[in-house]
C-alpha cells in the first residue's frame, strides 16, 4: 500500500524550551494512538526543565498509520527526523544499511539482552526504551459466575486448557481463550519446548517440539477452549477480552491502556505463561521498541541527548505508571510501584516477570525479517480453519523454510 504522509502524521506538534541556537531543534517521532499521551506526558510533565537547560526544543511528530514505512521511505527521501522509534522487528534493516548513529556508550543499568537485541557490529544503535512479554489476562468475573479456578502461575497447557474449556461449558456465550494464527502468539508455547527458531547452522526445523505445541494451540478451537478472534468480530485477543465474548486473552502489558478506555470496570487478572507439562518451562518471546538517531540528522549530538533524557530511570517510572510498556532498566525491576495491589500494578509485575522465563527469546528473526514468520502463520491458520491437516500444513511450511534459508 502506498505510503501517505498527509494520512499517517499526526496533526499535534509540539514546541518545548527555548534552544540556544537553531540546530538544536529536535525532530522526534513514535508512532500514534496510546503512545501519543505518553510521550506528549513525558515531555511536558517530566523532561521539560531538563530539555529547557540543555537548550533543546523538541517538536513531536506522531505518525498514525505504517509508522515503519513511514521511517524507511523518510530516510531514503532525507525526510526522516532526527530521533524515532525503531522496533526490534525491522531495526536491523536500518543498522545494516548505516542510517542509524550509534547512540551512547553509558549503557550501565539497562538489561543486557536488551541492548544486545539493539546492538548491530559491535555497536549500539538504539536505547531500549521499553519492552514486553506476553502473559495470560482474564476477566475474573467471568471466572467467579462459571465457577471455575482462575488462571495461575502454577499452569500448565494441560490445566489452562482445562479451564477454558469449563468456562465455556459453564456459560455457552463465553468462549475461554481468544487466539489469532501468529507466531506473535503462539511462538511462546513453541519456545516453551525448548525448540528454537534457528537451530546452530541458522536453519528451520519445525522439530517433534514444535508439532507438540502447534498441535495443542492448533486444537484450541476444536477443543472448545478457545474461538478465532476473527470469528468474535476482533482483529486481537484484548478485544475479545474487552467485550467479553472471551474470558482470557495472551497479550503483553499494552493491554492495560486498552481495557482502560474499552472496559473501564473490569475485574483483571494476570498470570504467567502455561507451562509445556513435559519439559516442565515456561517460555515468552520478548517486544522491544529503542529510540534511534537518524545518521544523516545535523543534529546528532542533541538527538542523543533527547534519547537518554527519554530512558531515564524517572522518565521510565513514569511511563511504567501509565501501563504501556516495561522499563528497560534493570533497578526498576524492583520498583515499589510493582509492588502494589492494584491490577495495573499486578498485570505489570507479572508481564516484567517474563523477561525471566525459562526460554525467551526476541521478536526478532534476523536478517530474513518478518518473511520468517509466513510459513508458520499459512500453517496455523489452514489447520485451525480445517483447511489442511497438520502433517500437510508443517510438511508445506517446512519446505518454505528450507527455500527460504538456502538462499
Amino acid at each position: 500500500m502506498p505510503f501517505r504522509p498527509a494520512k499517517a502524521l499526526a496533526a499535534a506538534t509540539m514546541l518545548l524550551g527555548l534552544p540556544a541556537f537553531a540546530e538544536d531543534t529536535v525532530r522526534v517521532s513514535g508512532w500514534g494512538g496510546s503512545e501519543v499521551a505518553i510521550v506528549n506526558g513525558l515531555l511536558t510533565n517530566v523532561l521539560a526543565d531538563e530539555l529547557e537547560t540543555a537548550g533543546i526544543t523538541v517538536t513531536y511528530e506522531p505518525v498514525d498509520g505504517d509508522f515503519s514505512q513511514f521511517i524507511i521511505n523518510g530516510l531514503s527521501a532525507g525526510t526522516a527526523p532526527d530521533l524515532f522509534y525503531v522496533d526490534i522487528f525491522w531495526a536491523r534493516s536500518i543498522f545494516s544499511v548505516g542510517q542509524a548513529a550509534p547512540v551512547t556508550e553509558d549503557v550501565f543499568g539497562f538489561a543486557a539482552n536488551l541492548l544486545e537485541a539493539f546492538t548491530y557490529d559491535g555497536k549500539l544503535y538504539a536505547i531500549p526504551k521499553d519492552f514486553n512479554t506476553l502473559a495470560v489476562h482474564f476477566n475474573k468475573d467471568i471466572f467467579d459466575d462459571a465457577g471455575v479456578a482462575y488462571p495461575s502461575d502454577d499452569d500448565t497447557w494441560t490445566t489452562l486448557q482445562e479451564k477454558l474449556v469449563a468456562v465455556h461449558k459453564a456459560l455457552p456465550e463465553v468462549d475461554g481463550l481468544c487466539i489469532v494464527p501468529e507466531y506473535a502468539r503462539f511462538g511462546a508455547f513453541a519456545v516453551s519446548t525448548g525448540w528454537r527458531p534457528f537451530d546452530s547452522r541458522g536453519k528451520t526445523m519445525l522439530d517433534e517440539r514444535f508439532q507438540r505445541a502447534f498441535a495443542f494451540y492448533t486444537g484450541l478451537v476444536k477443543s472448545g477452549a478457545a474461538v478465532m478472534a476473527a470469528d468474535a468480530g476482533q482483529s486481537w485477543s484484548g478485544g475479545c477480552l474487552a467485550s467479553e465474548r472471551a474470558a482470557t486473552a495472551i497479550e503483553g502489558a499494552w493491554i492495560i491502556s486498552a481495557l482502560r478506555d474499552s472496559a473501564p470496570n473490569m475485574s483483571l487478572g494476570t498470570a504467567r505463561m502455561p507451562k509445556d507439562p513435559e519439559s516442565g518451562k515456561r517460555g515468552n518471546i520478548v517486544f522491544t521498541v529503542g529510540w534511534t538517531v537518524n545518521a544523516a540528522s545535523k543534529v546528532r549530538k542533541a538527538a542523543a541527548k533527547v534519547a537518554e533524557l527519554l530512558t531515564t530511570e524517572e522518565a521510565q517510572q513514569w511511563v511504567l505508571e501509565q501501563g504501556l510498556g516495561l522499563p528497560s532498566r534493570t533497578a526498576l525491576a524492583h520498583n515499589p510501584w510493582l509492588r502494589g495491589g492494584q491490577s495495573e500494578q499486578m498485570t505489570s509485575r507479572v508481564v516484567f516477570e517474563g523477561l525471566s522465563d525459562d526460554h525467551v527469546t526476541p521478536y526478532f528473526f534476523g536478517n530474513v525479517g518478518g518473511s520468517w514468520m509466513q510459513p508458520i502463520n499459512a500453517a496455523l491458520n489452514a489447520v485451525i480453519l480445517g483447511e489442511a491437516d497438520a502433517d500437510t500444513a508443517l510438511a508445506s511450511a517446512q519446505s518454505v523454510f528450507d527455500r527460504m534459508l538456502a538462499k
